[in-house]
């Protein structure tokens, strides 16, 4: 007999009343002294869910480009070329930013401050509203643009203007009740009536030019006949977003912001609701969507965050989602599923959202601070 490690045991014959051995259960089909043991297996992490719009970057704010007005900044436009950012604030300039190397640009004309801005791309010209109630024409390119031409349109605030391409037309609208129809690029008067009574916050065209939106203080719609003039149908889908306060005897709200969605079947209201503060402006950020056919209101989109103040800017991105941006005692900024009420994502700003605007090719977002900056968001995976 041999013995040493290598050596193989000699068999040896059992007793019967030696008891049998069980086979050692095995694992993994192995033994459990089996060299060949399998190493266990790491828990798979599970995957993260698909991004809701592929392509476009929801979850996180990407590093802006940030352009230092100086005053408090009450809103921001892209020209239809995306080569410019214009911007305006609590003084009487318009601010022209070129985006290839962020070089200012000051326009004056205005005496007040300036709220609203149209576009009319086949003469790459300009219009500004001023609350002085003056329109101006621009040329939009030029080392210093300087003012083409000019009229007084209307008595007090201008707050909204809009441009029809095809046609050339422009609408005005403010504090006076008013809708006014021009000519572009002569400015002429075309026709004007008294559309509201009381503040006219937003106008703009639809169906191509052949109807013309306005909203008002009070969250009443109106359509009108571009033609003519008459009033085709009218309600109150954005009656949540005005309050009359009995403490301060004073009404509070108004379509502050508002957007066309592509087909024009939908039309997103935003502003302020709940108010319980007239005066210091305390209440809770809102859009109201509703269908300019039937003028009801479709769906409400508000916020759950904690955030007090006015949905200042609202946009129907071109991949389907809705864009809405606030400020108050912090500026928040909110994406929506359409056929969601919740928000999809939230972002805390790092100031007091007073405008936004989506740039023409939908891959970057422009919003102006009340600290005095403007923010461009690159909107891109």
């Amino acid at each position: 007999m041999i013995w040493g490690q290598d050596a193989k045991k000699e068999d040896k014959p059992k007793s019967k009343d030696e008891p049998k051995k069980k086979d050692e259960p095995k694992k993994d089909g192995l033994k459990k002294d089996d060299p060949k043991k399998a190493a266990p297996k790491a828990e798979e992490k599970p995957k993260p869910p698909p991004p809701p719009y592929p392509g476009w970057e929801l979850d996180k704010l990407n590093t802006p480009v940030e352009l230092k007005q100086g005053t408090p900044m009450s809103g921001c436009w892209f020209d239809p070329s995306g080569k410019w950012l214009f911007t305006t604030g609590i003084d009487s300039f318009i601010y022209r930013w070129e985006l290839a190397n962020n070089k200012k640009t000051e326009l004056a004309g205005h005496g007040s401050w300036v709220r609203s801005l149209g576009f009319f791309p086949a003469k790459n010209l300009m219009v500004s509203a001023g609350y002085e109630g003056r329109l101006i024409l621009w040329p939009i390119d030029g080392v210093q643009p300087e003012p083409l031409r000019q009229v007084e349109a209307h008595e007090g605030w201008i707050r909204s203007i809009a441009v029809d391409a095809p046609t050339g037309n422009l609408v005005s609208t403010g504090n006076d009740g008013r809708i006014a129809l021009w000519s572009l690029p002569d400015l002429k008067p075309i026709r004007s009536w008294v559309g509201h009574d009381c503040h006219v916050y937003q106008v703009a065209f639809a169906q191509g030019g052949k109807e013309i939106l306005s909203a008002d203080l009070k969250g009443t719609i109106k359509v009108w006949e571009s033609a003519s003039g008459q009033l085709l149908r009218e309600g109150k889908p954005a009656a949540a977003l005005h309050k009359y306060d009995a403490g301060f005897a004073a009404d509070i709200g108004g379509v502050r912001h508002w957007a066309l969605s592509a087909k024009g079947d939908q039309l997103a209201c935003a502003g302020i609701s709940n108010v319980s503060n007239a005066f210091a402006g305390v209440g809770n950020p809102l859009i109201v969507v509703t269908d300019p056919a039937t003028l009801k209101s479709k769906k409400l989109y508000k916020p759950k965050d904690a955030i007090q103040g006015t949905m200042w800017g609202v946009a129907f991105h071109p991949a389907g989602f809705l864009i809405g941006a606030a400020g108050g005692n912090g500026g928040g900024l909110w994406y929506w599923k359409p056929e969601q009420g919740d928000s999809l994502r939230y972002h805390k700003l790092p100031d007091n959202a007073r405008g936004m605007a989506l740039s023409p090719d939908g891959t970057r977002l422009a919003l102006a601070f009340a600290g005095g900056s403007a923010r461009i968001y690159p909107l891109k995976a």
